[in-house]
């Protein structure tokens, strides 16, 4: 296993933890990878989980979105999951027997993975369990049921069910969906609703030549009249397939008669077949009033559950999980102040909202809940076929994308580029702040090998210059800055220029980039004191309105 190397700059490099360790409850993908990215920040972690071992049963969460495995390669895992993974790229869509049309996902700059990779949650779990027993500051600890939480300024104490007690500095509670003890136990409620159909899975292992590298999904066809069914391939030959069935339905008895064998030919015809996994589930749409309770953050599906249409479940949780460790470990190594801890739930809790609202959307074409929007996408199916102004309003899912952080208080404003809102779906809004930097190959002075630009981001701040800029200028800012900052020209990285193209970069621009490779802000030709202005915002240090002698504006603790 190779491991991404920890975050450093210069002579501020993450020291020893000063405190306690960091809880987390729950070794779920969420959970580990909380963990292992702490640990690249030097921060030790306490995993517990009340299971007495890890339940390998089912697929479970199937599909990981590339700036997902981007996150995981940050730990040693990302090359790994998508090489075991089958790559889709193709995401088709049917009524009854006709295709309606068949989506392909854009390249932003040159990513170093596919639009998404499908594996089961089982293995992917494996391998991250692979990478934290060779990460001596991730401590796993199976058989621990935590039974009450408090907190004071100094930490966090947990009592386990025996009477045992822990005390860390932080707590992330990543224990899935039924953490409603330990919801209750910190006081937020836990708003939505379930959606009254049921949805079948079976993981079949067939030969179904032409279905491996792409996405199916299917509006009323012949084999599930006036319902949908949705086709995913897999490793090893295996094909996820859901279909949505009444409320009263009944899997045994389907069994039994032999219906689920009928159900399943009509998909797949006279082939032979071994079923993996089967199993019933409901849908749900619920997020918490609050994602950080002091020193507690809430994260993945403790904190949020969503329809699975459109992947968004999983992938959210370890977009929760990277925001969390990079403010814990910038407040912790005095770094940051603690209200760096109050923008995790501003803006986890904004993309919670967000995939609520789009999951919602798909549910409701779905499953239309009243007869007005019944006639609705009965109407769009049908004239879908043949125009294109239908085709957009089909919803078989908007897959999982990156949240924006174009509101958060840690992003400043770029007039020249002024967010344009949602794009059409399979696509990315233009390079700016509070968007994911696009990634593509660097070259780093005194590397032995060329990197990745977000791999760059990924070990502290990241000052990325035009050619016109004044590096003097945006030296002594990074020199002035807390924690890591590195300072870098797109020139000298980037000679093919893929970088530049993707973030349409200016040759006076200053990029500030976030410890999780989200864009900060875009300045034009700044001064040391907008750089460091920038820098300070983006940590959530105050910054006063009084220059120093040198003309450095000067941040309040």
């Amino acid at each position: 296993m190779t491991t991404a190397p920890r975050p450093r700059s210069g002579d501020r490099a993450a020291g020893p933890w000063p405190t306690a360790p960091v809880l987390v409850l729950g070794a779920g993908p969420v959970g580990q990878t909380t963990a292992l990215l702490l640990a690249r920040w030097g921060v030790p972690t306490v995993v517990l989980d009340q299971r007495p071992e890890r339940d390998m049963v089912g697929s479970k969460a199937i599909c990981q979105q590339r700036d997902v495995l981007d996150v995981w390669e940050a730990v040693g895992a990302g090359r790994r999951i998508a090489a075991e993974g089958v790559t889709w790229t193709t995401a088709r869509t049917f009524h009854r027997d006709r295709e309606l049309f068949a989506m392909e996902f854009a390249d932003p700059g040159r990513p170093a993975f596919p639009p998404f990779v499908n594996i089961s949650q089982t293995r992917t779990e494996e391998i991250l369990d692979e990478c934290i027993a060779a990460e001596p500051l991730v401590d796993l600890r199976w058989r621990h049921r935590v039974v009450h939480v408090e907190q004071d300024d100094s930490g966090v104490r947990v009592r386990l069910d025996d009477g045992r007690e822990l005390a860390g500095s932080y707590l992330v509670v990543c224990a899935g969906a039924r953490s409603d003890e330990l919801r209750a136990l910190l006081g937020v409620r836990f708003d939505g609703h379930s959606f009254d159909d049921r949805f079948l899975i079976c993981d079949i292992r067939a030969d179904l030549p032409g279905w491996a590298s792409e996405r199916r999904f299917y509006f009323d066809p012949e084999w599930n009249p006036g319902r949908q069914v949705l086709i995913h391939p897999c490793p090893d030959s295996t094909f996820r397939i859901d279909w949505q069935v009444p409320a009263d339905y009944d899997l045994d008895a389907e069994v039994a008669s032999g219906a689920l064998d009928a159900r399943i030919r009509q998909i797949i015809g006279d082939r032979d077949y071994d079923i993996v996994w089967k199993s019933v589930y409901r849908f749900h749409s619920r997020v918490v009033d609050r994602m950080r309770c002091g020193r507690i953050l809430v994260a993945g599906d403790a904190a949020h559950l969503v329809s699975p249409f459109g992947a968004r479940g999983l992938n959210s949780g370890v977009g929760d999980a990277e925001n969390a460790a990079w403010k814990i470990a910038y407040v912790g190594h005095g770094w940051a102040p603690e209200e760096l801890l109050e923008s995790y739930h501003t803006e986890r809790h904004a993309a919670a909202v967000e995939n609520i609202a789009v999951t919602t959307a798909t549910m409701d074409f779905l499953v239309p809940p009243d007869e007005a929007r019944a006639r609705h996408r009965a109407e769009v199916l049908s004239r879908a076929a043949t125009e294109a102004e239908a085709r957009a309003q089909v919803d078989s899912g908007r897959l999982s994308e990156p949240f924006w952080y174009v509101d958060s208080p840690l992003t400043g404003a770029d007039p020249r580029r002024p967010f344009g809102g949602r794009p059409p779906r399979g696509q990315v809004p233009p390079a700016g702040p509070g968007v994911l930097l696009p990634d593509a190959p660097v070259v780093v002075a005194g590397a032995t090998a060329a990197g990745r630009a977000r791999a760059l981001a990924r070990a502290g701040f990241l000052l990325l210059t035009g050619v016109q800029v004044d590096v003097a200028a945006v030296t002594r800012a990074a020199e002035a800055a807390p924690g890591p900052v590195r300072v870098l020209a797109l020139h000298e990285i980037d000679p093919e220029g893929a970088l530049t193209a993707a973030l349409a970069a200016r040759p006076d621009e200053v990029w500030v980039v976030r410890p999780d490779a989200h864009v900060a802000a875009v300045l034009a030709d700044p001064a040391t004191a907008e750089i460091i202005a920038a820098l300070h915002r983006a940590a959530a240090h105050p910054v006063t309105r009084e220059e120093s002698h040198d003309g450095v504006l000067q941040a309040s603790r």
